[in-house]
C-alpha cells in the first residue's frame, strides 16, 4: 500500500520493486484533505502495462490495482495532480 500525504507517496516517493511478467497488487491510500492520484503512462513507459487510479478523495482507499510488467526497465509513477508526487517501478 502507498500512502498519499504531504505531497509524496509513503513521505519519501520509495522504488516499487516487481518481477517482470508477475501481476503486483498495489493499492493508494489518501490521507490528505485534498485529492491524489496515481499513474503510469504507457506512452512514457513502454514495457508496462498503463493505469490509473483515478481521483481518490481523502481519507479513501484506491481501488486495487494490479502492475503488469512487460520487461525489465526502470518506469514511472506519479500524482497528475502534483508534479513532485513521483516515484519509480524497477522490473527485474
Amino acid at each position: 500500500m502507498l500512502i498519499a500525504q504531504r505531497s509524496t507517496f509513503n513521505s519519501t516517493n520509495p522504488d516499487i520493486h516487481v518481477t517482470v511478467g508477475v501481476p503486483t497488487k498495489l493499492v493508494v491510500h489518501n490521507e490528505d484533505a485534498v485529492q491524489h492520484d496515481l499513474v503510469v503512462d504507457k506512452a512514457e513507459n513502454n514495457g508496462i502495462t498503463p493505469f490509473n487510479t483515478a481521483i481518490i478523495p481523502g481519507g479513501l482507499n484506491s481501488p486495487t490495482m494490479a502492475i503488469v510488467t512487460e520487461k525489465p526497465g526502470t518506469y514511472e509513477y506519479y500524482c497528475s495532480l502534483h508534479p513532485l508526487m513521483r516515484g519509480k517501478i524497477i522490473a527485474q
